[in-house]
């Protein structure tokens, strides 16, 4: 097969192109050639420039606009004409077919296609280097308001022992920071840090609000980290059958103001009953060549 990846830039490290730079050696493992030269199929990432094709296109969605602060009317356009353009369509979650059949309609041609762990990479991390500790627990994100780093640092304080540990990843402001001794800001780390950070702690704590399906909680529950996360959104679908779920009040899917997010209470904790167990990228990658050819037929 030719396949052409469209609308990837593999030197981002954003979500859409961190999972691109995942399946591509899958996909050339398969056999699969890459080209954007007469392709058999287009793998579209979120949204085209393309008036049309030449070939079946199918568009892998990450989710679409609906934060009231945006115009997300103007910023969904695009999105939207490429997936009416689009042969098929691959959701990254239950939570997100459900998010966008609701604004755009249904389509007639799906599939829900979790995203993956390079369980490979992760094998040959190497174990970052923080043994004076024993218990550490890990949250890391692109932080922006939903993320809600308030909420993961107070799950933590609330719920770690006297000698535990937790490790933040990413661009915090200063101003943003919640000092605690037991707290650690350790920056922005690539991807195979933060494999080998996931590998030394025991627990990942991602209480974003309205997640569609992130790559952070794939790979830390690849690691063997214990998930904690909200039941509002798409993380609890891929966090694992042992993961701890804080119940909050089912989203009606309106329009919301994302960066207002709600105080949430852990007392109210689910069984995760939900969950995908193919996250392993090999698996995900074969699902996503069936669709591919099954769309070409």
């Amino acid at each position: 097969m030719r396949l052409n990846l469209d609308n990837v830039n593999f030197s981002s490290n954003s979500g859409p192109n961190s999972f691109a730079a995942k399946l591509l050696p899958h996909l050339m493992r398969e056999g699969v050639e890459i080209t954007a030269d007469r392709p058999d199929a287009h793998l579209c990432f979120i949204e085209s420039p393309r008036s049309h094709y030449d070939a079946p296109m199918i568009q892998r969605l990450d989710g679409i606009y609906f934060n009231t602060r945006q115009d997300f009317v103007r910023q969904n356009h695009n999105i939207r004409r490429t997936y009416e353009m689009a042969s098929g369509v691959v959701f990254q979650s239950h939570f997100n077919e459900r998010l966008i059949s609701q604004y755009f309609g249904p389509h007639k041609n799906y599939q829900i296609i979790h995203n993956g762990a390079d369980t490979e990479a992760i094998q040959k991390a190497p174990t970052f280097n923080l043994t004076e500790y024993e218990n550490l627990w890990v949250s890391a994100a692109s932080w922006r308001p939903h993320k809600r780093l308030g909420e993961n640092v107070r799950y933590f304080l609330e719920h770690s022992g006297p000698k535990d540990i937790m490790v933040v990843a990413g661009d915090v402001p200063t101003e943003d920071r919640i000092i605690d001794d037991k707290i650690r800001y350790i920056g922005v780390l690539t991807q195979t840090q933060l494999y080998s950070l996931y590998k030394r702690c025991q627990t990942f704590v991602h209480l974003a609000w309205l997640d569609h399906c992130p790559n952070v909680v794939v790979d830390a529950r690849a690691s063997g980290c214990q998930i904690v996360c909200s039941s509002a959104g798409g993380t609890r679908e891929i966090a694992g059958p042992d993961a701890i779920v804080i119940e909050e009040d089912e989203w009606d899917l309106e329009p919301v103001d994302l960066y207002e997010p709600p105080k949430m209470n852990f007392s109210n904790k689910l069984d995760n009953n939900f969950w995908d167990t193919n996250i392993e990228m090999e698996k995900v990658c074969t699902r996503y060549l069936e669709f591919i050819k099954s769309t070409m037929e």
